[in-house]
């Protein structure tokens, strides 16, 4: 702390709140009355040193410099960076489309739009960051049989719009089984499920043993199970056996509506 100057006053009015404080050649000064001494009344004389700290000076100085710093760095040199999607599994009638973590910096997300060969789609899409870092994916169906399409994302942020990179895709002819992904539920038997199995590898298609989005069918006899509720929460058709049976034998998709288990 520099040097400190000491001045003498006689206390002329005392407020609540502020003291008329009353110089040696006579000028009047308002000071707070929370720091006046105990016990001064009307008629005192008080003194008061006031001096400068250049030491707290500089700290303010230094924070205040570290607190630029820290705003440049989170919102001058960050920027939200343009989504990055690719094509996951794709069958004769959708596809799905995935993403990687959005970067959106200190930015906020205003929402996402899926585009469709240029148009834009009413596509049901995550309307925040927390659910679209959660599900990094999107179904998007009704698409044509053996039809080339491009997709791209549109990414409304607070900070401005981004869109990621177009990525084409081709959905399966009929005779294409490559993309049906099926379940399998409660069966006869174990045996069976294995024979079924064996059938899904002879058709060029795959199976797990999860439900998930990527899941076309969900084979079964009987409607139970938690397999069975997951499949009906994903809208996946549950059919017979005997539909991955017909595909077996016409050498191509075969409409689940004829074989939906009741």
């Amino acid at each position: 702390m520099s040097h400190t100057t000491s001045a003498q006053f006689t206390v002329g009015k005392l407020d609540a709140g502020m003291a008329m404080l009353l110089t040696e050649d006579y000028q009047l000064i308002e000071f707070p009355s929370v720091l006046l001494p105990k016990g001064v009344v009307l008629g005192s004389v008080v003194n008061i040193d006031v001096g400068r700290d250049r030491g707290a000076e500089q700290r303010q100085r230094n924070e205040f410099r570290e607190l630029q710093e820290q705003i440049l760095v989170d919102f001058g040199t960050k920027q939200p960076k343009a989504p990055v999607i690719r094509v996951g599994h794709t069958t004769q009638t959708w596809t799905v489309l995935e993403w990687e973590p959005l970067d959106l910096a200190a930015a906020e997300l205003r929402s996402l739009h899926l585009y469709r060969d240029g148009q834009r789609m009413m596509q049901s899409m995550p309307s925040s960051l927390e659910v679209a870092n959660s599900v990094l994916a999107i179904k998007t169906s009704g698409l044509d049989v053996d039809h080339e399409y491009e997709f791209k994302i549109e990414m409304r942020t607070s900070a401005g719009t981004l869109f990621s990179n177009a990525v084409t895709i081709r959905t399966h002819s009929l005779e294409n089984l490559s993309g049906v992904c099926v379940c399998f539920g409660e069966c006869e038997s174990q045996e069976e499920i294995e024979n079924m199995k064996e059938t899904v590898k002879r058709i060029g298609a795959s199976w797990t043993d999860r439900v998930s989005m990527n899941v076309t069918h969900f084979i079964a006899r009987y409607k139970a199970g938690p397999g069975c509720e997951a499949a009906l929460r994903y809208n996946i058709p549950i059919v017979k056996p005997d539909w991955l049976l017909a595909c077996e034998a016409n050498g191509k998709l075969q409409p689940a509506i004829k074989y939906y288990l009741d």
